[in-house]
């Protein structure tokens, strides 16, 4: 779990949770004899997923993107979800040797139970937010979608999850492009949700990319393999048109949330279209 250099930043991959979903609804209008050549369905036609936050050392401050899942909600949402072993960014915390207090800011991309359930922790009785010392970074459309939902989003807005940091004033809502702190920018890539943002790094000539749900995963890079999770699925194809141009042509460094298998990758452009490769870390 040593670092990967990107210029100035120090960027450990971390493995929260590993779990499943629907394969059908993880690639949406793509017919499964072409999405079953890149992940392989158990036999109630759910594909293995990992949530891998990113943790960022830039200069003296420590930067969290995405909290992963917890088991605040029991053992019906873990058998529903095939989850296995929430939790594990404090264990993976406590390896770097930090604990929650040591987090200056925590990223949330968007606030779906997958990405945003440790934002809090169940403690003596109640639920309160996890990294006390930190303000968490979400679009303001986000926010309010998170706390108007309804009947399309409520299964993935759990309420545990951003009460107790709202109720504490500890999210601080931004709008649009805003750079955090020199070359770790917030970049809006709405579709997925219309609040959900991704996480810019520039440093040294070189430029990694969180992906948030854009690209869930590196076999999600075609521009027509987009989630049915996704609330406009047209709004996520022009934003991968607009952006992929850029990351490729630049060899930006990709990472994805939900990827079983590897952390890191990068666009490649050939003559069917666009595809990602995997790279070692």
């Amino acid at each position: 779990m040593g670092p990967f250099k990107l210029g100035e930043f120090e960027v450990y991959f971390l493995e929260d949770a590993r779990f499943r979903l629907d394969g059908g609804a993880m690639f949406g209008v793509v017919p499964k004899p072409l999405w079953s050549r890149v992940a392989e369905a158990d036999a109630q036609n759910r594909i293995p997923l990992t949530i891998r936050p990113m943790l960022v050392h830039a200069g003296e401050r420590w930067v969290l993107i995405e909290t992963g899942m917890d088991d605040k909600q029991g053992a019906k949402h873990r058998k529903i979800y095939g989850i296995e072993s929430a939790g594990r960014l404090l264990e993976q915390l406590r390896a770097l040797g930090l604990s929650p207090e040591d987090v200056d800011l925590v990223i949330n991309t968007h606030l779906h139970f997958d990405h945003a359930g440790l934002n809090t922790i169940s403690r003596d009785g109640r639920i309160v937010p996890l990294f006390t010392k930190a303000r968490y970074l979400v679009q303001k459309q986000e926010l309010y979608d998170a706390t108007h939902v309804h009947e399309r989003n409520r299964a993935s807005y759990l309420p545990e999850n951003v009460e107790p940091v709202a109720e504490a004033g500890m999210f601080e809502e931004v709008e649009g492009e805003v750079e955090v702190l020199p070359g770790l920018t917030l970049v809006p890539f709405p579709g997925h949700t219309l609040g959900q943002q991704g996480v810019v790094l520039r440093s040294q000539g070189r430029t990694l990319v969180y992906t948030a749900d854009l690209m869930p995963t590196l076999a999600h890079a075609p521009l027509a393999y987009i989630m049915a999770y996704d609330l406009y699925p047209v709004t996520t194809l022009e934003v991968r048109k607009a952006f992929y141009p850029v990351w490729a042509e630049e060899g930006a460094w990709l990472a994805t949330p939900h990827d079983p298998g590897a952390p890191l990758g990068r666009l490649v452009r050939d003559e069917r279209g666009y595809r990602a490769e995997a790279l070692s870390v």
